[in-house]
């Protein structure tokens, strides 16, 4: 969707600061929201472009003074309200910092930690066959859609009514379009698109530079 989480190519939030040694979690609490996060996803229904929706839908303002795993937190109350699992004053006494009065009735049984372990390490591919030919080859050109989507995209704003060249095809992937909205996989082609910067952001681009992005058949049409 449209919103503030859609910061690519926008100006005036500063430089990107860049911390040399960079610990994995520069507080305690980080990384009990990160096993948090785990725990959720083994109760709840949903998945990873579910979850994204869910943060895109963070007011701008709030979105803005949160830090990364505060953004986290945050989804994690919002995935336990809509499934019941807590209710608004439920949610205000864990932000205070207290323990509310929580049942959860898993949906899976929980998994063991070398299960975990071994999610955290191998991801959730989300590569799949299907039987469609691709539309496009690698050396194609082609042009990005328009579009103006009210619910979750991988097709940045700068990147809309673009063109660029195919230069790798990744076989077919889970539509995160779809899959945010709990419709189903809608496995879809899946294509690395490189663009020329000045395409993208204006003759003051670097005329040598280049941006390569992956995106879905559905996000593109032949130029």
């Amino acid at each position: 969707m449209d919103g503030i989480h859609d910061m690519g190519g926008m100006a005036g939030f500063g430089p990107i600061p860049i911390e040399t040694n960079e610990p994995v979690f520069h507080h305690a609490w980080e990384g009990r929201v990160l096993a948090l996060n785990l725990t959720v996803t083994t109760f709840l229904p949903g998945n990873l472009d579910y979850g994204r929706s869910i943060i895109e839908n963070i007011p701008p303002a709030d979105y803005l003074r949160m830090s990364y795993y505060e953004r986290w937190f945050d989804r994690i109350l919002a995935r336990c309200k809509l499934n019941g699992v807590i209710d608004e004053r439920g949610a205000a006494a864990v932000e205070r910092g207290d323990t509310p009065d929580i049942h959860i009735e898993a949906k899976n049984p929980p998994a063991p930690p070398d299960l975990v372990l071994a999610f955290i390490q191998s991801g959730n591919p989300a590569g799949r066959e299907i039987e469609a030919a691709p539309a496009f080859e690698i050396g194609d050109v082609v042009h990005t859609k328009n579009m103006r989507p009210d619910g979750h995209t991988r097709l940045p704003r700068y990147a809309r009514d673009k063109t660029g060249i195919i230069v790798a095809h990744h076989g077919a992937h889970v539509l995160p379009d779809s899959n945010a909205r709990m419709a189903g996989e809608n496995p879809t082609h899946l294509y690395s698109v490189r663009f020329a910067a000045r395409s993208l952001w204006g003759e003051t681009a670097h005329p040598k530079d280049t941006v390569t992005i992956d995106l879905w058949e559905t996000y593109l049409e032949r130029a």
